[in-house]
């Protein structure tokens, strides 16, 4: 296997991993009756705001079996996203009924929410995590330490950016995925509470990070 920086032609992989892989890990195919849906609220919106800040895991015949996603400063992903992202997927997805207790209706539901975000103290000035991250990888490359190498390289492009730390959230009962952040060194940042568990790293000097893409 081997990482490689994204392109427009593996986004429908992106959707497809993030299906395979949406139910705290596991496979969620037969959890969504659309199957684009979950992509459409956590993958490909990072792909089109910033596609240098994604990266995939290919086989040897260039097959993607994993990516790593973020943003440079989530406050502004999530300005754009409300301006350029949600509008037409909010034509596309009506609100549906609000007896509906569907996986697909609560999906929707969080497409049309313009509820404010709870405060997130690591994302006030001066912000001292303000990038985060979303990592995906199929059974087949789990467990192979390719997950570290993504995530370390996504590192080292956010120190070349000046970015000074990063965050990302995994469901509460993900124990596996809050395990493996934690040997990477992410601590929490909030409580657990329904939402799951933030966790975040403060990012070093550039010099301090190029060991770690050296090694991959």
């Amino acid at each position: 296997m081997r990482i490689r920086p994204y392109a427009p032609h593996d986004l429908d992989a992106l959707y497809d991993i993030c299906l395979r892989t949406g139910d705290n890990g596991r496979d969620a195919t037969g959890v969504y009756a659309d199957p684009r849906l979950l992509g459409e609220v956590y993958a490909a919106p990072y792909a089109a705001h910033d596609p240098s800040l994604v990266t995939v895991l290919v086989t040897d015949d260039d097959r993607v079996v994993g990516y790593v996603i973020g943003c440079r400063d989530t406050l502004a992903f999530e300005e754009w996203r409300e301006r350029e992202w949600w509008p037409p997927l909010r034509e596309r997805y009506p609100l549906p009924d609000p007896a509906d207790p569907s996986p697909d209706a609560r999906l929707v539901r969080q497409i049309h929410d313009r509820t404010p975000a709870p405060p997130r103290p690591w994302l006030v000035e001066p912000a001292t995590h303000p990038a985060h991250l979303h990592i995906d990888l199929l059974p087949e490359a789990q467990g192979t330490g390719w997950g570290r190498r993504m995530i370390e390289h996504l590192q080292g492009r956010l120190v070349d950016l000046g970015v000074p730390g990063l965050h990302l959230g995994v469901g509460g009962e993900n124990h596996g995925a809050i395990a493996f952040y934690s040997r990477l060194g992410l601590e929490p940042l909030s409580a657990p509470d329904d939402g799951g568990l933030t966790l975040g790293t403060r990012l070093g000097t550039q010099d301090a990070a190029r060991p770690a893409l050296r090694a991959r």
